[in-house]
């Protein structure tokens, strides 16, 4: 039985480890941006890392890949229509390509913004105009679709830009409007479960982060005007906070334990917030050292990451206090992993390798993108976040998808 058992238990740890290392969703596994891999490589070759596929053939759109089951998911444009693309994460085969709906027509850019949640054998993928589909990723059937105007919303002006968020059996939304800013709605069927009687304001471009605080299970989300805290169980308002900012609240927010962070661009700032018990918030500090527009903030230890406008910043997320800055690269956005930031410059598609540390701004290695798209809009620039999984960092350019090792030998 134990010469049975041993090599059982190791496959199951493989399994379990590999699975860790996908990246289903938005941000990530918990939506933190911060891969938990390890084995990375710590300095890259002259001319950046070795590039291991490209796709061509993605349309325009600014999606971020899902990574699950060594497929690569992302939302583009195809024809007259946004569709979901599923490609082989390892190699760039086209593998399915699903019409979704109308592409989002807008100066900045057309096309989709949120990346897909992929949710065992299905993906859930909103459009830029608010259509949001649940797919069998199996046979590409569309097993149902609701749109954002039927739950009471209305089009943001940059287009709906949120990655939707499953948790459990539930498929959570923003459409914002009078029927409830933030819908729940049953994952297997699209019918509401409930939406947010408690807050009805319009949506804007931020994505849902699960938590739970002071051991009650919540959605946390953002609009223009507040943040806020939503029951699980069924939509309750349980908290809100003003934080009222201007033009776009884009950026995710960031939950460690019973504290909440926002940061919003456009000269607005950050804020962070203590969750006490029966929902009282306690504000411990509101400034500006960090403005970030939208290529979002990772929170590594005590320390959070990023572009805050017009530098990259470190600040402490206990204390609000500005750490170190740096203009070593221009405003971009930002992912993590193994004690590494993937800073990726939106002007020139160049990416930096920078050590996480609350030292300063130590970049170790740095490349740019080549070749680049060809049919981004004027107006648009790279803003596809970079995302790392199962040794590989993959990013995106409108059409253009890259893979790249990244895997320590």
């Amino acid at each position: 039985m134990k010469s049975v058992l041993i090599p059982f238990l190791s496959l199951a740890a493989v399994t379990s480890s590999a699975l860790a290392l996908d990246w289903p969703q938005w941000r990530g596994p918990d939506r933190t941006g911060v891969s938990k891999e390890t084995g990375l490589l710590k300095k890259w070759p002259e001319g950046g890392p070795q590039r291991l596929w490209m796709f061509e053939n993605a349309g325009k759109g600014y999606s971020a890949p899902a990574i699950k089951g060594g497929k690569y998911f992302t939302i583009g444009t195809r024809d007259d229509a946004e569709a979901l693309f599923i490609l082989d994460a390892n190699t760039g085969q086209e593998l399915r390509v699903v019409k979704i709906g109308a592409i989002l027509d807008n100066k900045w850019g057309d096309g989709p913004r949120g990346t897909p949640a992929i949710d065992g054998d299905r993906a859930y993928a909103l459009s830029g105009p608010g259509d949001l589909a649940c797919i069998s990723i199996a046979d590409g059937k569309v097993l149902w679709k609701v749109t954002m105007k039927s739950l009471g919303g209305s089009v943001p002006n940059w287009g709906y830009t949120e990655s939707v968020l499953v948790d459990g059996d539930k498929v959570l939304c923003t459409p914002g409007g009078g029927k409830g800013t933030v819908a729940a709605l049953n994952k297997m069927t699209g019918k509401v479960v409930w939406q947010s009687s408690g807050i009805k304001e319009p949506a804007h471009y931020s994505s849902i982060v699960g938590a739970t605080i002071n051991g009650e299970a919540q959605y946390v989300q953002r609009n223009e005007k507040s943040i806020f805290g939503l029951a699980a169980a069924d939509g309750r308002l349980l908290w809100q906070t003003d934080f009222p900012g201007r033009t776009a609240m884009i950026p995710t927010p960031i939950v460690s334990g019973n504290e909440v962070y926002v940061t919003a661009g456009y000269g607005t700032g950050c804020k962070m917030v203590r969750i006490e018990p029966g929902n009282k918030v306690t504000v411990v500090y509101e400034n500006k050292v960090a403005k970030n527009h939208h290529g979002g903030f990772v929170k590594i230890g005590e320390y959070l990451y990023g572009h805050g406008d017009p530098q990259w910043v470190c600040q402490n997320f206990k204390t609000g206090e500005e750490v170190w800055s740096s203009r070593a690269l221009g405003k971009g956005a930002v992912g993590a992993a193994d004690g590494m930031l993937y800073c990726l410059e939106e002007n020139t598609g160049t990416v930096a390798l920078v050590e996480a540390s609350p030292a300063g701004w130590k970049e170790v290695s740095r490349f740019k993108l080549d070749p680049q798209t060809k049919i981004r809009s004027s107006s648009g620039k790279v803003w596809t976040h970079p995302v790392i999984a199962n040794g590989k960092l993959y990013l995106r350019d409108q059409d253009l998808i890259y893979c790249y090792d990244i895997k320590a030998k």
